[in-house]
């Protein structure tokens, strides 16, 4: 079977005359080209040229043939623009589930750069409480915290690290002071809920024993968000966005079991569909960004 290539320089060489400007034609060496059409000429079982002191004259059958090699040419060049269409305008939805809190802090400036790069792909953002399944198609693309992400299919890069740990605003630590223990943190009043972001901050709560210490409950993330900036109390966030959060001030240092990671997520048969392929390589070069900020 022949090579590609070998057609390239059959038709350079049909259309200069030489192997020398064809090879000047297609940027490689005389000898390559020479190589190359006495490789298609044993594959082929035709002698596509008379080797002549002028120069390479076609043969016959190697007239016969040129038609033909452009056709394949032809074709090929089609293929290349197609897929470079593909990949430049990708376009149509893309379904991005994550939780709440994240949509409304670090998203929207990535969504909207998005949005101005490629105005044809349109984005539905899913923040339901339930985490979506993306091996049954629920969403193409997850953000999630997790220490291991699981789930049939799914591939995907870890971003960063994202531990959990206890947020105050600074109006809150100006008129109340900075918990830095255990024991300080039972004397202050915490804002729970947040709809995703509520089970690991429970299990958090249970593991200091600090569940009477909540006061009040929001049933989604911005709520809470909004609770602990307005200075109402503490909150356990994931340090990638509150740390990131100029009203907020890190009152305990996390611990190494309370760290998960930040992981950018789809399903293994959508890695290659260009407008995924495309918000994948968006939304982790901008999230890798910020992790490095």
């Amino acid at each position: 079977m022949f090579d590609w290539n070998d057609l390239k320089s059959f038709l350079a060489v049909a259309d200069t005359g030489s192997t020398l400007a064809a090879a000047q034609a297609l940027r490689v060496s005389q000898t390559t080209v020479a190589r190359r059409i006495a490789a298609l000429e044993e594959a082929t079982g035709v002698a596509l040229f008379e080797r002549r002191q002028a120069g390479y004259a076609l043969t016959p059958a190697g007239e016969g043939l040129v038609a033909h090699a452009m056709a394949v040419r032809d074709a090929a060049d089609r293929f290349g623009a197609a897929a470079g269409a593909q990949s430049r305008d990708a376009g149509g939805t893309v379904s991005l589930t994550t939780m709440e809190i994240f949509a409304v802090t670090v998203l929207p400036p990535i969504l909207r750069d998005l949005r101005a790069a490629h105005p044809g792909i349109h984005i539905h953002l899913d923040t339901a409480d339930e985490q979506r399944d993306l091996s049954s198609g629920a969403a193409d693309i997850a953000i999630r915290s997790s220490k291991q992400p699981t789930g049939a299919g799914l591939v995907g890069r870890r971003i960063a690290d994202n531990p959990w740990t206890v947020y105050c605003s600074r109006d809150y630590a100006d008129r109340h002071g900075i918990p830095h223990t255990r024991e300080e943190l039972a004397m202050h009043p915490f804002i729970g809920g947040g709809g995703h972001v509520w089970e690991p901050y429970l299990a958090w709560l249970r593991q200091h024993r600090l569940e009477e210490a909540v006061v009040m409950k929001y049933d989604t993330g911005s709520g809470l968000l909004a609770g602990v900036r307005s200075g109402m109390g503490l909150t356990i966030l994931p340090a990638f966005l509150a740390d990131r959060e100029p009203d907020l001030i890190r009152c305990i240092p996390p611990k190494n079991e309370d760290t998960t990671g930040l992981w950018l997520l789809t399903h293994e048969r959508l890695r290659h569909v260009p407008r995924v392929r495309l918000v994948l390589d968006f939304i982790a070069k901008e999230l890798t960004k910020l992790a490095r900020a």
